[in-house]
């Protein structure tokens, strides 16, 4: 059974950092794209970064140049480090596993951020 499981949210006031993080178990973590997504309160999910297995990122536009997404293997764990956060960063984060052969995907069940002004 595959699990995706996050830690490290919480609350921050603006201008801080939190690193968040995303364990895998059940799954051959290393062929997986991993995630981080995001949804504020009455808001749609949005992508908030992305990682492949090959180490290739996307970010989105809103978080370019303050988070930084990245991936241990040995591990089973990605991570991002948000830096420089702002209010409108406040949402719950969710990891996601892709796995590409099969469109298949996994979530974790999120954590909460919130930045305060």
């Amino acid at each position: 059974q595959v699990q995706l499981v996050e830690s490290g949210g919480g609350l921050v006031q603006a201008g801080g950092s939190l690193r968040l993080s995303c364990a895998a178990s059940g799954v051959i973590f290393s062929i997986l794209t991993m995630g981080w997504y995001r949804q504020a309160p009455g808001e749609q999910r949005e992508l908030v970064a992305e990682i492949t297995s090959g180490g290739s990122t996307t970010y989105g536009d809103s978080v370019k140049g303050r988070f930084t997404i990245s991936r241990d293997n040995a591990k089973n764990t990605v991570y991002m480090q948000m830096t420089s956060l702002k209010p409108e960063d406040t949402a719950v984060y969710y990891c996601k596993g892709h796995f590409g052969m099969t469109q298949r995907n996994y979530w974790g069940q999120g954590t909460q951020v919130t930045v305060s002004s």
